[in-house]
This record gives C-alpha cells, sequence and structure tokens, in this order.
C-alpha cells in the first residue's frame, strides 16, 4: 500500500538553470503540492554536469582548469545574487565552501588516478551546489524544508559511475529517517547521487536523478512520483528531430521501460522497474504549463498506441570476424561477451551472421580501444563512429518509410513490435 500523503517531485537542470527558473519552482511547490507530503530531487543547475566533466578532463591531464572553473562558479554567484540580493545570507558563505572543496578535488587529481573513481567525486558537486540554492531559497519563500545529503541515504557498491544500489540498507535508512522530517515540512535532497559505507560518492549513472527519485519513492512508498519537464508529458519523438509529436496521456510501465532502454531520453532506463514493484504512478509534467495534464504512467494496457521514434546520437557500430573461416560459435561469444561485461560495453543492438559478429553500442573511445587490444588477437575487428541508431516502438509500414528516407543503412532489424537500424 502506498502512503497516502507522499508526493516524489523530480526536477531536472532546466528546471533550475537560472534565478527564473528557480522561482518557477517555488511556485509549482506552492500551488501543486496540494498539502502533501512532498520530497523533492534536484539536477544540477542547467549544463553545469557538462561543465564538470570538463574541468576534470582538463585536471586529469594535469591541464590549467582555472578559467573554466571561474565561469562555472561565476554562473552560480550570478544566479545567488539574484535570488538573494541581500548581503550577507548565508549562503553564500555555503557555496564558497563548497567551491573551495571542488577546487581542492581537482588540484588533488592525478593523472594515475582512477578516472572513475575521481569522476563521481568531482561531477557530484552539481547536486550539491544546486540543492543547496534550493533549499536556501525555498526558505526564503516560507517553504520550511529540511536538506539532507542523499549519499548518506542512497547505499551503493563502488561500481563507480553507475553504482548498484543495496536496496535493504537504503531503504531501512530512509524509512528510519524521512517519515518524520515530511512531517515537518519539504524535503530537498539531491539526485545522480549515492554513497558507499565507507563515505565516498558514487554516481547513479548520466541523467540518474530520475532513478533517485525512483528509489525514494519506493522506500517511501509514495502515491506519486512527478517528473518536471519542459516538455507536454511522454512524447513519442524527440521534438528536436520531429514537428508532429504525439504526447501520450496514459501509458503503461513496460512500454515506458523498453523507450527508456532504446533511448529515450525523457525517464532514465532505471527508473521504472523500483515504481512498477510497487505499483507507484509516474506523472511525466510540464515546468512551462503545470496546469497541463501530462503524462500518466502506470499499470495499463491498450490496443492500439502511437509508433515511438528513438534516436541515439554518437553511436559506434564494431564487427567481430573470426580468422580462420570457421563459423562464429558460442565459444566465440562468450570470449566476445566476457570482454564487454569487464569493459562495462553496453550492447544497443547485435547481430550475427555465419563467420562475423556486430554491435552497436555507445561510442566511447577509451573503452573501444581497450576492447581491441583485448580480442584482437582472436578476431579481426572493424567499426565505424559518429553513426546513429534508429527505433520505432510499435511500428507500422508508414512509420518505416518515414525514419528510413534518403538514409544508408549499415545493418537493420526487427522484431515483431521493435524495428532498428543503424545509419550515418
Amino acid at each position: 500500500m502506498t502512503q497516502d500523503r507522499i508526493k516524489v517531485y523530480k526536477f531536472g537542470g532546466a528546471s533550475v538553470k537560472s534565478a527564473e527558473a528557480f522561482r518557477n519552482l517555488a511556485r509549482i511547490v506552492k500551488t501543486q503540492a496540494g498539502g502533501q507530503q512532498l520530497l523533492l530531487v534536484v539536477s544540477a543547475m542547467g549544463k553545469t554536469t557538462n561543465a564538470l566533466e570538463a574541468l576534470l578532463d582538463l585536471a586529469h591531464r594535469q591541464q590549467a582548469f582555472e578559467q573554466e572553473f571561474l565561469q562555472l562558479k561565476s554562473y552560480h554567484l550570478q544566479v545567488l545574487s539574484e535570488l538573494f540580493p541581500q548581503q550577507g545570507h548565508p549562503v553564500f558563505q555555503r557555496l564558497e565552501h563548497l567551491f573551495e572543496q571542488l577546487h581542492a578535488q581537482l588540484a588533488k587529481t592525478l593523472p594515475n588516478d582512477n578516472f572513475d573513481t575521481v569522476y563521481d567525486q568531482t561531477v557530484s558537486f552539481g547536486e550539491l551546489l544546486s540543492s543547496t540554492i534550493l533549499h536556501y531559497f525555498l526558505e526564503e519563500q516560507d517553504l520550511h524544508n529540511t536538506l539532507i545529503d542523499s549519499r548518506k541515504y542512497i547505499q551503493t557498491d563502488s561500481t563507480w559511475r553507475e553504482a548498484r544500489v543495496d536496496w535493504g540498507w537504503t531503504e531501512r535508512l530512509i524509512r528510519r529517517d524521512v517519515p518524520a522530517m515530511l512531517q515537518e515540512g519539504l524535503v530537498v535532497t539531491q539526485g545522480f547521487l549515492g554513497g558507499t559505507n565507507n563515505g565516498l560518492t558514487t554516481t547513479l549513472g548520466r541523467e540518474g536523478s530520475d532513478f533517485s527519485a525512483a528509489v525514494f519513492a519506493y522506500c517511501l512508498e509514495a502515491e506519486g512520483m512527478y517528473i518536471w519537464k519542459d516538455v507536454e508529458g511522454l512524447l513519442n519523438a524527440d521534438p528536436k528531430y520531429f514537428a508532429d509529436t504525439v504526447c501520450y496521456p496514459e501509458i503503461s510501465y513496460q512500454e515506458t521501460v523498453e523507450m527508456a532502454y532504446y533511448g529515450a531520453s525523457v525517464i532514465h532506463p532505471k527508473t521504472i522497474k523500483p515504481l512498477a514493484n510497487k505499483q507507484i504512478p509516474l506523472y511525466v509534467k510540464s515546468f512551462l504549463n503545470p496546469e497541463g495534464a501530462g503524462t500518466k504512467i502506470c499499470n495499463c494496457r491498450f490496443e492500439v498506441i502511437a509508433p515511438a521514434y528513438i534516436i541515439k546520437e554518437k553511436q559506434c557500430l564494431v564487427s567481430f570476424g573470426v580468422k580462420d573461416f570457421t563459423f562464429i560459435s558460442e565459444q566465440n561469444l562468450g570470449t566476445i561477451f566476457n570482454a564487454l561485461s569487464e569493459l562495462r560495453i553496453k550492447i544497443n543492438l547485435m547481430q550475427n551472421s555465419a563467420i562475423s559478429f556486430s554491435i552497436c553500442t555507445d561510442y566511447h573511445p577509451e573503452r573501444l580501444h581497450r576492447l581491441i587490444q583485448t580480442l584482437h588477437d582472436q578476431f579481426v575487428i572493424h567499426y565505424n563512429t559518429e553513426l546513429r541508431l534508429y527505433t520505432i516502438k510499435n511500428y507500422d509500414a508508414a512509420s518505416i518509410n518515414r525514419m528510413m528516407a534518403g538514409k544508408a543503412v549499415l545493418l537493420e532489424q526487427r522484431t515483431r513490435t521493435t524495428f532498428q537500424f543503424v545509419s550515418r
């Protein structure tokens, strides 16, 4: 059973990219919460995560990063000065301390450090900064709230950059503390972040704030989880590529998780499972039009659903050929899959013929190089980069013709409900 009065709101980077965005967030909380107990999960401001990744890359290569660091700091301070015009507000001191910690982390980063480990310790500052600003700003708006550190509640292993949640321990910690806090007012916390039992920061995967919100919703047995976006709801296509998108008023958990798996950017792939396990509905709403209906994701079923068009950029097609003209065997495939697993390379599409096996994956140059080093003695390996993976869920002939028109196809595949192809 869900708690009747707990809701979880997740606000992404676009929701807190400017002073006006923070003000709009506060208006949504005041007008939409309706007396509910409310936990807010917030992402880093705007493109801060990208900026932190660029800073870390410079620091890891022992390049100068001061100019880029000051640009990021100035961006946050500019928003602060618009939200808190009075001099001496304690939020300024708190942010100064966080930027000092970030600078120290960057300064001690060395080329021989494990990049994924220092990534989590560094890029996590984006959410720490945004949640701190939100906490103090909501207090100024007479919205009493408690700021909690999600790293002390979402407990994970040390799989850097894609940590696995220890669900039992996490649920005990959240249920022990957070319900009492919600009785007193709002609770604000960070998305994307977890922590290990020895106090190190982990991250839950790029764009993982959705998943963070789902973890809290699951552990609190919330009435509902709400993701606030700059679109009207869950669309059947990215409006950057398609002018005539359709907003689903209601869609099933299963359809949504498949769309997320194939690369739809609205929902993080891991978000749905914990919600579906406890039948917690997920609402995708627009922060630009809070009164709009949005999309409800729940345990429902429809016989006919509009085709969903999904495009994944920066793809790499890798083909493994046998060297002696024997067939691709289960043993060959086992060798390839073991190497992919060790290097944490995810397969987005795969296909085999008699003497070759091909995969489409996100392009990570370093991981691809290590994969080739690992397997070049056993296979002839070819690859193409700067590709796109196109997916049509619930396809028909018209949708396939629309998507493939004018494109040079390198690989295609279809199942009963899904059509995919790789193209330049």
